[in-house]
């Protein structure tokens, strides 16, 4: 895919960089100031760099540039990058799926065999570092006036309590004027279920569905009233017993589908393993680990690209590597669900896409054991949750988090500079005004947790996609001591719509992605898939000599304690474990930063106490940093958390 570098564009950037500098160090307004080459020394000063930080950007060998759709940090330090089909029908259609393996330290790239389409799926680490992969894309969407095929979901009923019945793809449902559909794909009836006996006997038939098009093309095979079909090649009982039903067949826009498959990303060998499939289809959907190590899923696209309707959520063993029912709730699709320090799991009404706007929305904590749902009040700008960010506030401890920004539901041009924040830890959790975010309304913000116990907000637009050149060239660190943000220095490049940032071990922030929907301003030109990645040093790189980890156990159980070596333990002022990120379309429900209690030091070291709580601390694979009284952190080590 060609990536257009224009320097108008980087000079506009740069010159609204330097603008906002000049006017810091009062410096005169001088006709032809804001030139690239006057901006590249500010931009390098080291006293800019220790107020702003740095931004560099990458530009990958054209063999490894991949559309980034979702990002994840693996335990060995290697940024996993998923594409699969990449919002390309094109690579859909010729089964190109990719990922990359990056590796920020060495600046060395892998391409990895992708076995399915996990464009759009969920993902999130296993307690042994292992990478989670669930769902992705079965079929892309058709647009109103694309569809040539009269289509819709085709509810398959079987009123045999003595055998399930499994129809391949292929199958034809034949409507009674004799129209004909055929299913896109395998599936199984379960048995009915029979209760009680003699007369009093009830039979409750079984019910799935599939996805099924009309044989002819065009509007002779429109439905538009509920019909029941016949299955073609059934006969006696089975034919009386297995039969579709359809609302209606229609050359309306089809959503995209979802996939069954999942798989689990092995960090070592650096390939994917297939596992279970789930039970249902999923794109966009979210995973949440829980404090056992096993993981919840709900939400998504089903096969048939209906929006899943709740009582469908799975829970992800991986011990057994299997899937089991969870509990029932429904919710948007990729909905920010966090898990709380209680157990229970916080929904902040973030979300990404897809379902009502009437439906689902309401922030609230939900109860897993007895499925209660408790509403968390307050939130301001309700109607404009799709596409924010929410973040679990460091120290974890706190239970507060943190919803920014936000558009309205679809296509809207609506945004909110609106951050609010729950206290989870209140007797009666709420959330309370946070500060706007400085850029305005913005849609698809980045927000990372920082070492220092800040969180960094970089990019996102103003409008849907970027439309109409609405992408916002700015960043900003939000400080939770103080509750208000400050400036940082701003990126060169736009990120709105599939974008992703996330905290590398040695503290820096990777950004990359972004999918605008057109170019230009008019919205005529189509947009392209933003490639080169940007990494930023904060501020806190640019202020002298850092604390170091000379040595550390590669593992700690929770509530224990460790040692760890450093060559001046004097300077250590606060240590945190900080949960490495999973992240796609503004959602990362696993960065999280627990603090650990310091302890007795001595000559080369500090005792660390970990928590003992699972649910604040869920097993897994950290970074252990350590920070001085300014804030400036060493780089990480990596330790696992066990039970």
């Amino acid at each position: 895919m060609k990536i257009r570098h224009t320097g108008r564009t980087r000079r506009f950037a740069l010159g609204s960089t330097v603008a906002l500098t000049v006017a810091g160090m009062n410096a005169p307004a001088v006709l032809g100031f804001a030139n690239d080459q006057y901006h590249h020394y500010v931009i390098n000063r080291p006293a800019y760099k220790a107020e702003y930080g740095h931004w560099q950007t990458l530009v990958l060998p054209a063999e490894f540039r991949i559309n980034a759709i979702h990002a994840a940090l693996l335990r060995t330090g290697k940024v996993l990058i998923i594409a699969g089909s990449g919002n390309n029908q094109k690579n859909f259609d010729a089964g190109t799926f990719r990922s990359l393996l990056w590796d920020p330290v060495a600046n060395t790239y892998k391409n990895v065999p992708t076995p399915a389409d996990m464009f759009c799926g969920g993902h999130t680490a296993l307690p042994d570092g292992r990478m989670l992969v669930a769902g992705g894309t079965r079929r892309y969407e058709a647009l109103d006036g694309a569809v040539k095929k009269a289509a819709g979901t085709m509810r398959i009923r079987n009123e045999d309590p003595d055998a399930a019945h499994t129809l391949p793809r292929g199958t034809v449902f034949r409507a009674p004027d004799g129209r004909e559909y055929v299913s896109t794909d395998d599936v199984t009836v379960p048995a009915a279920t029979k209760t009680g006996a003699g007369t009093a006997t009830v039979v409750k038939a079984a019910e799935t569905r599939v996805f099924a098009e009309a044989v002819v093309p065009g509007r002779a095979s429109v439905l538009d009233a509920p019909a029941q079909f016949t299955v073609k090649g059934l006969t006696g009982a089975d034919a009386r017993n297995v039969y579709g039903t359809a609302e209606r067949m229609t050359l309306e826009k089809q959503d995209y589908q979802g996939i069954r498959a999942a798989f689990e990303f092995n960090p070592d060998t650096e390939l994917y393993e297939q596992v279970t499939d789930m039970a249902y289809a999923r794109w966009y959907p979210t995973l949440t680990g829980l404090g056992d190590g096993r993981v919840v899923t709900v939400s998504g696209l089903d096969d048939t690209g209906q929006i899943l309707s709740g009582n469908d959520n799975e829970i992800y063993d991986p011990a057994r590597k299997t899937w089991s029912k969870a509990p029932d709730r429904y919710f948007p699709t990729y909905p920010s669900i966090f898990l709380t320090a209680t157990g229970r799991l916080f929904y902040s009404g973030s979300n990404a896409g897809y379902g009502p706007a009437d439906k689902g929305r309401e922030p609230g904590l939900w109860d897993l054991t007895d499925n209660s749902f408790r509403p968390v009040p307050g939130l301001r700008d309700p109607e404009l949750t799709e596409t924010s960010a929410s973040v679990l506030l460091p120290p974890a401890q706190a239970q507060k988090v943190m919803v920014l920004g936000g558009g309205g539901v679809g296509e809207s041009p609506l945004s909110t500079a609106r951050t609010d924040i729950a206290d989870l830890n209140a007797a009666q959790p709420a959330f309370t005004p946070g500060p706007d975010l400085p850029a305005g309304g913005t849609r698809y913000l980045n927000s990372v947790i920082l070492p220092d116990d800040t969180v960094f907000t970089t990019g996102g637009s103003r409008d849907y996609r970027g439309k109409h050149r609405s992408d916002l060239l700015k960043a900003q660190t939000y400080h939770p001591d103080t509750n208000t943000f400050t400036t940082a220095a701003e990126p060169t490049v736009g990120r709105n719509y599939h974008s992703e940032a996330l905290l590398l071990p040695d503290g820096r922030v990777a950004v990359l992605g972004s999918d605008p929907l057109f170019n230009d301003k008019a919205g005529t030109e189509p947009g392209t898939f933003e490639q080169r990645i940007e990494i930023y040093s904060p501020a806190y790189l640019f202020r002298g000599e850092r604390p170091e980890l000379t040595d550390a156990p590669a593992a700690a159980r929770l509530g224990g304690t460790v040692r760890v070596a450093t060559s001046a333990p004097d300077r250590i002022s606060t240590a945190k474990l900080v949960r490495p990120s999973s992240v796609t379309h503004a959602t990362d429900v696993e960065q999280r930063s627990v603090a650990l209690d310091i302890g007795a030091r001595t000559a080369d070291g500090v005792a660390l106490t970990l928590p003992a709580n699972p649910n604040l601390l869920p097993p897994g694979w950290y970074m252990l940093f350590v920070t001085d009284a300014a804030g400036t952190p060493s780089p990480a080590r990596w330790i696992q958390v066990t039970p």
